[in-house]
């Protein structure tokens, strides 16, 4: 039978175990195992997770998808400068207000995604950006993340940044009105991508959505596999498979819950440059299959980028997957594809907006359709068909 040491040799043991180089230390308290990440995930429930599963099934409404108007300042100086219009606050202000003041849109669009600037902004009129698109039915979102910067040690890579100032950030965006989120990190095909780059873009995007749903918003999952490139749709299905594997091994670890995100992944599509372009129902084979092995079905929804595709190849794609049920609302959240016509109508110009709003309309109205799977393609004009590619494209 054993036997309990005695006093005298415990009190030895514990003066040897709390004294180093002469000096007496105070004893270090019990450690605490950590626990499981379903009981994290409990623990962090709080007054918004009904609210949070309530934003993402507006969202996520048959026949809708999200207006992304979420460009940084440079980049959106380049639109502007492309129409020969000024890169100023109030020449941006004037576009987006055409944006989220435009009558009917709530229709088809469920959701915008505003940078920052644009989130505290009004119309000429007072009437903030934020009250005019609740008027609208839309939902408003933010740009939370603050842009890339190049990963250490790995040529052609990046890290997303922001995550050190979010929490307060995102406790003023609810207050200011936004009620869910969106943070880009990107992985690039041509530079490897290397398991750090992968590993890193997993590790941003669970603590961001993790750090949202703490604070009442809906985040949006985007680890975008950019089109850079000239590899085969074959070579970005294994990556996209690896990085959205990683990304929900992330999630799980730090809690976040699956029925209260919204997923935008890229499309499996062939590199920009690939020598083989692929049709619209092969994109959709492969997303679809891609989608199918990593995404559980309590995800609410998966509204898709455009990446640089032509409005009407962006379309056509979505439709093409939305021919057959999915366990999940496949729709898009798309900019260029939405807005391109609609600057090249407008060109800065008060009495153009108008035109510019009809524009806007018809091509939500057309991804409404592709989200329904009864888009048709016949009465598309060729401005429709442009490529928007830009390589090493930024926001």
């Amino acid at each position: 039978r054993s036997r309990s040491p005695p006093p005298s040799s415990t009190m030895a043991a514990s003066t040897m175990a709390s004294t180093f180089a002469g000096k007496s230390l105070a004893r270090a308290a019990p450690v605490r195992a950590q626990r499981p990440a379903a009981a994290r995930a409990a623990a962090r429930a709080n007054a918004y997770t009904e609210e949070l599963k309530a934003t993402a099934a507006t969202i996520t409404a048959a026949g809708h998808g999200i207006m992304a108007m979420d460009e940084s300042n440079g980049t959106c100086g380049q639109r502007l400068d492309a129409i020969g219009v000024e890169n100023t606050e109030d020449n941006r202000r004037r576009y987006r207000e055409l944006l989220v003041t435009t009558k009917g849109l709530g229709e088809y669009i469920s959701g915008a995604i505003l940078f920052e600037e644009t989130l505290f902004q009004s119309c000429e009129d007072g009437t903030s950006f934020v009250d005019a698109l609740n008027a609208n039915g839309i939902v408003p979102g933010i740009k939370v993340d603050t842009g890339l910067k190049p990963l250490t040690g790995c040529e052609g890579e990046s890290w997303c940044s922001g995550l050190d100032t979010l929490a307060d950030r995102c406790a003023s965006y609810y207050k200011q009105g936004a009620r869910f989120a969106k943070w880009r990190t990107a992985v690039n095909v041509a530079a490897g991508p290397s398991d750090i780059a992968i590993q890193e873009a997993a590790h941003g995007l669970a603590r961001y959505g993790a750090i949202c749903q703490e604070n009442g918003l809906v985040p949006i999952i985007e680890p975008e596999v950019l089109l850079d490139g000239e590899h085969d749709i074959d070579t970005t299905y294994a990556v996209a498979l690896k990085t959205w594997s990683a990304v929900f091994k992330a999630m799980a670890d730090y809690g976040v819950d699956n029925e209260a995100i919204l997923l935008k992944p890229s499309m499996v599509t062939p590199g920009a440059d690939a020598a083989k372009k692929e049709d619209p129902e092969t994109v959709a084979k492969y997303t679809l299959k891609m989608l199918n092995n990593v995404v559980p079905p309590a995800v609410p929804g998966i509204m898709f980028l455009s990446g640089g595709q032509s409005e009407m190849e962006a379309t056509l794609n979505l439709n093409a997957m939305n021919q057959e049920p999915n366990p999940w609302h496949v729709s898009f959240s798309y900019a260029r594809a939405l807005q391109n016509t609609v600057l090249k109508t407008w060109v800065g110009q008060d009495e153009n907006k108008a035109a510019a709003q009809a524009k806007l309309i018809g091509r939500a109205m057309a991804n409404s359709k592709a989200q329904l799977g009864t888009y048709d393609p016949s009465g598309e004009d060729e401005s429709a068909a442009e490529g928007m590619y830009v390589k090493n494209y930024t926001y």
